[in-house]
């Protein structure tokens, strides 16, 4: 306990530390017109280095239908710990960005950027590219080749300077001759580039053979193969459910003498 001089009664008097150096580094002197610390700094004193660089990116290129289909389910999922969008309609990618950074708050992925210059995508372990022409109805997928050529010229060599070491994705129609265009422009070696090819196929085929047998589609087993699009074709000999060959209960399956078609 102290007393002042002056006064009669006494007073209890704190002994304060003496500031750290980093703490110190946060004061601002009384009455100094220096700048003052902003509330981020006030609230928050990093004690950590922040992390350089995530350690999960994702990158999509194209945020139509596809892509952001694609972002839904990777924030859904966990997937990554940064989410980058790119796209050429601004005013669009900032929509579908912000709307993501808000609906994030009941999510864990702490991160979500967007940007038309690939700078945004630096550091991803993934890049998915949803972009390309739009197909029109009655068009074939190879009617886009030329088109979306151009634009993989573009893309790929902008993905590849800012991430050497992703893996890439590729789901733009046609999306077999495109994934070999990737190869061929990013330089990248075969299993770091990946079409997602008759996939979507097969997991319509599996969904249609649960509605038509009354069986739930993860029950369903079967491929479709070849170029997805037209010329894809259903395995029939593989085809099962819960491991029993539908082809040895009804061999006409899948000809044209079948006469469930």
């Amino acid at each position: 306990m102290g007393r002042y001089p002056s006064c009669s009664h006494q007073v209890r008097i704190l002994h304060l530390a003496p500031p750290t150096p980093t703490r110190r580094a946060h004061l601002v002197p009384f009455g100094s017109k220096s700048k003052m610390a902003t509330l981020k700094d006030q609230l928050i004193m990093n004690l950590l280095k922040e992390k350089q660089s995530p350690q999960n990116k994702i990158t999509i290129v194209g945020v139509g239908a596809v892509g952001m289909a694609c972002a839904i389910s990777i924030l859904m999922k966990d997937l990554a710990d940064e989410l980058a969008l790119v796209d050429v309609k601004e005013d669009k990618l900032k929509g579908e960005m912000m709307d993501l950074q808000h609906g994030s708050f009941f999510l864990r992925t702490p991160k979500i950027v967007s940007g038309k210059d690939y700078s945004v995508t630096a550091n991803s372990k993934l890049v998915i590219i949803t972009a390309g022409a739009l197909q029109q109805e009655g068009e074939s997928r190879l009617n886009l080749v030329q088109c979306n050529l151009n634009i993989f010229k573009f893309v790929i060599p902008n993905v590849v300077k800012y991430s050497p070491n992703c893996k890439l994705l590729v789901v733009s129609n046609p999306v077999d001759i495109l994934t070999y265009v990737a190869w061929k422009l990013s330089g990248f070696p075969q299993n770091r580039v990946i079409g997602s090819g008759c996939n979507l196929d097969s997991a319509r085929f599996r969904y249609l053979m649960g509605e038509r047998l009354g069986v739930h589609p993860l029950s369903c087993h079967g491929w479709v193969l070849g170029e997805h699009g037209d010329c894809s074709v259903p395995v029939w000999s593989g085809v099962n459910v819960a491991g029993v060959s539908l082809k040895n209960l009804h061999p006409d399956l899948g000809t044209d003498a079948d006469q469930e078609q």
